[in-house]
């Protein structure tokens, strides 16, 4: 049987920092108001000069790097984010050239904070299907270029940044269930509300939330995500050794936490150090938490993230 493995990992946080206590100096906001409500200390803001492509290139080479395979082994690459270098072609084509590979298939994912989710489950079928043997699955975003800097409610939340995995085909269990969904009634809770597709341009570029509502959804969702993986696994929450969550918001978090009956010290969290990074934020916690020593090979992870659509998902996995 052909199971899809990680073998390596990787992640870009681009230099500038911006911190809670700066923040105060562009809106009415302060520094013990986000880190309570939010868990945020701070968050990365990509450079001028700098693209989504160029941070999902510099996360996948540190991917590679770490999976010790030559990048000419890649023969599917896969981008998740909501703030693609170009319309078109796709982040994932721009990192192919970058990287120099030719010839195999390359897309973008668009799910929102969902959309490392998405794509690993969709990287995880190409590899059991037999035509993939090793898939570049990136989450990276530019989010900062889609925040209102005069909303005190949003632009607290939103960093840069991208993560990368290598998902390889293994004769050894790797990814053990894949589960996603999307409710399109809830699109206006969490939204950019324009597009080059839109017949409304001249409304705001930037994003809009409902906080209080998408709190309420998200810790609604994510409960029943946790109850269905279990259930196709049929495990308890005790053969789970790390959560690897979205980074959106630590009370979002520790409820999830709470609902699997876990410690938060077997939950991995880095919103603090660069906010909520969209698809970037599963992929840029699992390259913490392998790098730093705290996950080990043979070890079980359950990662979940929801987003605008309202999009939600889950993965089990034995790394």
């Amino acid at each position: 049987m052909i199971y899809s493995k990680i073998s390596g990992t990787g992640s870009y946080l681009p230099e500038k920092v911006l911190s809670n206590k700066e923040l105060e100096g562009i809106v009415e906001t302060s520094d013990q108001w986000i880190t309570d409500r939010t868990g945020i200390k701070k968050r990365h803001i990509i450079s001028d000069d700098q693209t989504t492509t160029d941070l999902a290139f510099l996360a996948a080479e540190e991917a590679i790097k770490a999976a010790n395979i030559n990048k000419e082994d890649i023969n599917l690459i896969i981008v998740a984010t909501t703030t693609p270098t170009l319309i078109f072609p796709s982040t994932a084509s721009l990192v192919q050239r970058k990287l120099n590979i030719n010839n195999c298939p390359a897309f973008d994912i668009q799910a929102v904070c969902t959309g490392f989710i998405y794509a690993l489950t969709i990287a995880d079928k190409f590899i059991k299907s037999g035509n993939v043997k090793n898939a570049l699955v990136i989450g990276a975003e530019s989010l900062s270029r889609i925040v209102d800097w005069t909303d005190r409610n949003t632009c607290v939340l939103f960093g840069d940044g991208a993560g990368a995995v290598i998902l390889q085909a293994s004769d050894k269990s790797g990814i053990l269930s894949t589960h996603i969904h999307c409710d399109g009634r809830y699109n206006d809770l969490l939204t950019v509300p324009t597009g080059p597709g839109s017949i409304k341009s001249e409304i705001s570029k930037f994003i809009k939330m409902k906080g209080h509502d998408v709190f309420k959804v998200a810790v609604k969702t994510l409960s029943s995500i946790v109850d269905e993986t279990l259930a196709a696994n049929n495990i308890t929450k005790e053969d789970i050794n790390w959560l690897i969550p979205h980074q959106a918001n630590i009370r979002i978090i520790t409820a999830t936490a709470k609902k699997l009956g876990m410690s938060m010290d077997r939950v991995v969290v880095t919103v603090d150090k660069h906010g909520n990074t969209s698809a970037a934020s599963i992929p840029l916690a699992i390259d913490t938490s392998i790098r730093d020593g705290r996950v080990k090979r043979g070890e079980t992870l359950l990662l979940e993230a929801f987003g605008g659509g309202f999009t939600w998902g889950s993965i089990l996995l034995r790394y």
